[in-house]
């Protein structure tokens, strides 16, 4: 169909216009071949903004790849093209207008050392046709009177999903919508932690399994579960869809640096929910830069002894075992002297939180992201036993941490969309349900028109999502790809969170609407597993080398 000539088409002048961004880029940081530290540093600016458009880049391939899946089976509907058309219509405009990096960072040509040479790139006529007939009132409209009633049923589109995957995915819908939602607020509200019976829940369900090999007693159903069970338990909470995140880090550190005693042990237990595991990397003053850590690992006979603080650990006083970086050599600076302990403590109690010898703890109050409580960590001689040094040998503590961010930041980019659907869908059911001026505000184009916006930008940040995932089960590197989903969609979920907000207006603002809560649940996205700064600096590196 004409529709899909000119996406291919507009990818291909898009990809053109990104290779004369990095070539331009090229040009002003290289030095002696190789890229210029110092140089990104002072061209930081050109630097993210050549990765947001090389992200939109990709995530306009991956929603063609998808519609075009779709219709070979004929399932592309009128509410897919329309997803499509705004969705083409919107990024290749900003490309040539601007991209929003944030509030008030917009990426523009210029910033790139680019002109109208370069720009022409841009000025095929599909980019025109596109541009003219995507984004439009119209568009908008008619997309939003087909989603007008998919709160309770959720079709928001047809997401390409398999059989297998879309029964896994309506089963996580139906646990959230029967088991979290009615009380998420409340336990947000309280600031509570999730009840142990949703977790007992969650693991007879097999999440804390799902990626771990059957021979452990996990399912070994690959990423792409993952993200869809992420996404959908996020959508009734962020903190129920995060707790498997702990599970996820352990398992893949356990799997691809642990000694076969290790898994033996521990992949079973994390499998079946009987062990919940923490990760205890981050510290005071040192957030991403971890080659700067200073907790100690000292060798006391059988044992190693941990002194140092740990700061924003999550669910560090439910925990069983924690997986805690340490620098075992003292003399080396920098991340090879960085290890990885499996350190087991005593799961705490609500009057006693660590009564494990050597560990103290002290709550951090959050704005959002609740349910697991965070927390600062200080260790005075902690005894980790010796076996339990991952992988039996020291200084692989950082390299090891490596091989889980791919993992990390898909299921980050999962958690990200289901809040943002989580959004879409308060705003939605908000908008036709608040009668002013004779009629729901739904009507007014400026209130559906962000409700179609948003349902684009996700199905897109989703399709983006999904490619990284299906590169990680095919065994293939995708650091690029899972960067590229955890940047977009940390920025979709809040663009939609605040769009909801403001569509509910005053109410909005009240703590009783639970929109109130998923703002500010948002809102961390943007910074945990890979700030967006830090996430457009890796990806940038990445193309520019």
């Amino acid at each position: 169909m004409s529709l899909f000539k000119n996406c291919t088409a507009a990818i291909e002048a898009a990809g053109i216009y990104a290779d004369a961004a990095k070539a331009s880029l090229q040009q002003h940081l290289m030095k002696d071949g190789r890229l210029d530290r110092a140089a990104m540093e002072k061209h930081q600016y050109a630097c993210h903004g050549f990765s947001w458009l090389s992200t939109y880049v990709q995530a306009l391939r991956q929603t063609l790849n998808w519609a075009t899946a779709l219709d070979k089976e004929g399932k592309f509907t009128e509410l897919e093209e329309l997803i499509v058309r705004i969705g083409f219509g919107e990024y290749l405009s900003q490309m040539i207008g601007g991209i929003s990096m944030s509030q008030g960072e917009i990426i523009r040509a210029n910033d790139m050392w680019l002109g109208d040479a370069e720009i022409a790139a841009l000025n095929t006529p599909e980019v025109a046709e596109l541009i003219t007939s995507g984004n439009r009132p119209e568009n908008r409209k008619k997309l939003s009177r087909l989603i007008e009633h998919s709160v309770d049923t959720g079709a928001f589109g047809n997401p390409g999903l398999d059989e297998t995957f879309t029964m896994i995915r309506d089963q996580f819908r139906r646990f959230a919508d029967e088991e979290v939602i009615p009380h998420a607020h409340a336990w947000h509200l309280k600031d509570d932690y999730i009840p142990m019976e949703i977790i007992d829940k969650m693991s007879e369900m097999g999440v804390f399994g799902l990626t771990i090999p059957e021979e452990y007693g996990g399912s070994e159903l690959g990423k792409t579960s993952m993200c869809i069970v992420s996404e959908e338990l996020s959508r009734g909470y962020i903190g129920v869809g995060s707790l498997g995140t702990r599970s996820e880090i352990a398992a893949e550190l356990i799997m691809g640096g642990g000694t076969k005693a290790q898994k033996q042990k521990w992949l079973p237990k994390i499998a079946a929910g009987k062990t919940l595991p923490t990760a205890v990397f981050t510290e005071p003053n040192v957030g991403s830069d971890m080659g700067s850590l200073k907790t100690r690992a000292v060798r006391d006979g059988d044992n190693y002894r941990i002194t140092g603080n740990k700061t924003w650990i999550t669910h560090a006083a439910r925990a069983d075992v924690m997986t805690l970086l340490a620098r075992t050599n003292s003399g080396e600076a920098g991340y090879k002297g960085l290890s990885m302990f499996l350190a087991e403590k005593q799961r705490g109690t609500d009057n006693n939180p660590f009564p494990t010898e050597g560990m103290t703890g002290g709550e951090i109050e959050v704005l959002g992201y609740r349910g697991m409580k965070e927390f600062e960590l200080a260790f005075d001689g902690f005894e980790v036993k010796a076996e339990n040094l991952l992988g039996g040998e020291e200084g692989n503590g950082f390299k090891q941490l490596m091989t889980t961010f791919e993992s990390a930041r898909i299921q980050t980019a999962a958690r990200a969309l289901g809040v943002a659907q989580n959004a879409l869908e308060l705003g939605l059911r908000y908008a036709t349900e608040r009668i002013q001026f004779g009629k729901a505000i739904f009507e007014f184009p400026r209130v559906h028109g962000k409700i179609a916006l948003a349902a684009v930008e996700i199905m897109m940040t989703r399709q983006l999502t999904y490619f990284a995932a299906r590169q990680k089960d095919e065994g293939k590197r995708c650091d690029l790809e899972a960067g590229m989903a955890k940047l977009l969609a940390a920025r979709v979920a809040w663009s939609t969170a605040d769009n909801a907000l403001q569509i509910h207006g005053g109410n909005g603002y009240a703590l009783e609407y639970q929109i109130s809560r998923v703002l500010c649940d948002a809102r961390i996205l943007n910074i945990f597993e890979g700030a967006a700064e830090i996430q457009a600096d890796v990806i940038a590196r990445r193309l520019l080398s």
